[in-house]
């Protein structure tokens, strides 16, 4: 029996479970998965869609689990533009923030500066009001997505910062706040 019967509802469940991850049901990036072995039911009713599609996400959801897995977060470039006095303030802001400069150049002809940074999205919240109040309102700072960068730490561990991420990410969505157990997933003959 060739897995090509099978193709369909493999792909199917392969595009559920990366959409909505085991950790707290946000799509994966950049993840690969090798089909090595597979039983497959002689009979055709035990091959359809609906034995298929669940397995294979659960297939999908046990080796991430087994895996070492690693979550990503959104990072902004921050453009901010501000007078010399203030550049000790911003670099204290966005220290308290993960943020990290990256160039400081003056504006031709002022007493102005530009200073570029990367700030994770998720330290944004309240980026602007911190900042304007940390310098008088002397900043005016733009914020636009630029990349993805690896989270520190295992989403397993709720100590590390990316555990800590997914328990936040599960409470907001109303979701039980430990991730399932590789148990729940992982099917044995």
């Amino acid at each position: 029996m060739a897995l090509n019967e099978i193709k369909d509802g493999i792909i199917a469940g392969f595009q559920w479970a990366t959409r909505e991850s085991v950790f707290c049901e946000e799509n994966m990036r950049g993840v690969r998965f090798d089909l090595i072995d597979a039983f497959i039911h002689c009979d055709p009713m035990h091959r359809g869609g609906g034995q298929i599609i669940p397995a294979a996400r659960r297939s999908i959801y046990s080796s991430v689990l087994t895996a070492k897995p690693q979550l990503m977060e959104p990072v902004y470039s921050v453009e901010i533009q501000c007078p010399d006095s203030v550049i000790g303030s911003i670099y204290s802001v966005l220290n308290r923030r993960r943020g990290h400069i990256f160039e400081e150049c003056p504006l031709a002809g002022t007493s102005m500066f530009v200073v570029k940074a990367y700030l994770p999205v998720n330290e944004s919240f309240g980026f602007t009001g911190d900042l304007r109040g940390s310098t008088e309102g002397q900043t005016f700072p733009q914020c636009v997505f630029d990349h993805w960068q690896l989270l520190p730490g295992d989403p397993l561990d709720s100590k590390s910062m990316a555990g800590s991420v997914v328990v936040e990410t599960r409470k907001r969505k109303g979701l039980a706040e430990t991730v399932p157990s590789l148990d729940k997933y992982l099917d044995k003959l």
